[in-house]
């Protein structure tokens, strides 16, 4: 089968396109034929000398979507034929292997491209503002860096859920289009200049989550921004700054949390618990259809190296996606 690969090099991320023999798939595992899958800015990370480079290849791509070839021992809640979705590693290729214990049924409401878009961000999304943030109806949301995919995605979620959103983007052109998607108020600034109009939407208190996509050159500004009791999380380093200080009075006179939302370092359980969560809470939004990614852009399977240069031209708003 045709896979793609990933290589950090000292120039950035490098595609390497292989044949090689389809899976069988093991126990607890799915082998699944790929329909779509979503293409995300942490694989390129290397490219801003955030991971280091060097090292072996490695499959590419980490979500997507597909029908169910065949189910590996064990599994039972999956048959040939089904529609599923997943984080899974190697998921631009032909077909993928999925731990059953996180794969999902794709509701009918979701197109291959939209379905292949949603583990990731929506896995995420959730992270922040249901489980770590405990986002409540009413209270105000703030995103740096709104127009990525989390922060498209924080911004649809958080509407769902009943929140007011306010999101920074550095182009008018991409907040005129976030307003469609569910932003109340946005900000015009690609630096840390937000805090005074925050302020005044917000009629002085506040916002009572608020995602730092961009990195440590809003990170204070991010903390300035935060209600009594707020809860920030840190989600990105487009700004390739991985440092900042605390203001820990701030910290401390506000009853503040700072939490990092990341999938990596975590167990096997702790991954399936998530998706247990994310399955009660969020599938049935999307299911209702009040929930689904924005795709900027669908590429064919052959055009990845193209799809792979739009992300990193920062041209887009939302998700791209890779069709099989």
């Amino acid at each position: 089968m045709r896979s793609y690969w990933i290589r950090s090099g000292a120039d950035g991320t490098v595609l390497e396109e292989r044949n090689i023999p389809i899976p069988d798939p093991p126990e607890g595992q799915l082998l699944v034929r790929v329909r779509a899958a979503g293409l995300n800015r942490g694989e390129l990370m290397s490219r801003h000398d955030l991971h280091g480079a060097g090292g072996d290849a490695r499959p590419a791509g980490t979500e997507g979507a597909g029908e169910v070839v065949r189910a590996g021992a064990g599994v039972t809640a999956f048959k040939p034929g089904d529609r599923v979705m997943a984080t899974s590693r190697g998921t631009f290729a032909e077909y993928v292997l999925m731990p059953a214990a996180v794969a999902m049924l794709v509701p009918d409401t979701l197109t291959w491209e939209e379905a292949g878009c949603t583990p990731l961000i929506f896995l995420v999304v959730h992270d922040m503002l249901v489980a770590q943030g405990k986002l409540t109806a009413g209270e105000w949301v703030l995103v740096a860096g709104a127009s990525s995919g989390v922060g498209v995605g924080a911004i649809q979620a958080a509407k769902a859920l009943g929140a007011k959103t306010i999101g920074t983007s550095g182009s008018p052109a991409k907040l005129e289009q976030l307003r469609a998607l569910g932003l109340d108020v946005g900000i015009e600034t690609r630096g840390p200049h937000f805090y005074d109009r925050v302020m005044e939407v917000t009629g002085g208190k506040g916002a009572g989550i608020v995602i730092d996509a961009i990195g440590g050159t809003v990170f204070g500004e991010c903390m300035r921004s935060m209600a009594y009791e707020g809860r920030l999380a840190m989600v990105g380093y487009l700004d390739r700054v991985l440092e900042s200080t605390i203001d820990l009075a701030t910290l401390h006179a506000k009853r503040l949390k700072l939490f990092g939302v990341s999938a990596v370092g975590r167990s096997p359980e702790q991954r399936a618990a998530a998706v247990r969560g994310f399955k009660a809470d969020f599938l049935p939004l999307i299911a209702a259809g009040r929930l689904k990614p924005h795709v900027d852009r669908a590429f064919a399977f052959d055009e990845l190296a193209a799809a792979k240069a739009y992300m990193e031209a920062d041209a887009h708003v939302g998700k791209i996606a890779v069709v099989m």
